[in-house]
């Protein structure tokens, strides 16, 4: 292999993460909009003070239903990454 392609394939970016992904989808309770949130499981999580993991995210509709309310996601894992808590306030969780 040339040294121009040992270089591109470098600096040449994969079109998947490397890490695993956690995907929640939600329901909001105002207007019913489905949302859903990709977290990265290597690069989104915290450190938790009694151990673990933790993530929160804020989902907001795309306005099309003139529906602006957010939606707050608390998710907690253990140290193999795996959920043990979730928590939602302004919507309900699809599974």
């Amino acid at each position: 292999m040339s040294f121009f392609k040992k270089l591109a394939n470098f600096f040449g970016s994969t079109a998947t993460s490397p890490h695993p992904a956690y995907v929640v989808t939600a329901r909001c309770n105002r207007c019913g909009e489905i949302l859903t949130a990709r977290i990265d499981l290597g690069n989104d999580l915290s450190r938790a003070d009694d151990g673990g993991f933790i993530v929160r995210k804020t989902l907001m509709g795309n306005g099309e239903n003139r529906c602006f309310q957010r939606l707050e996601i608390t998710l907690h894992f253990d140290e193999k990454r795996n959920v043990t808590d979730r928590e939602i306030s302004g919507g309900t969780f699809v599974d």
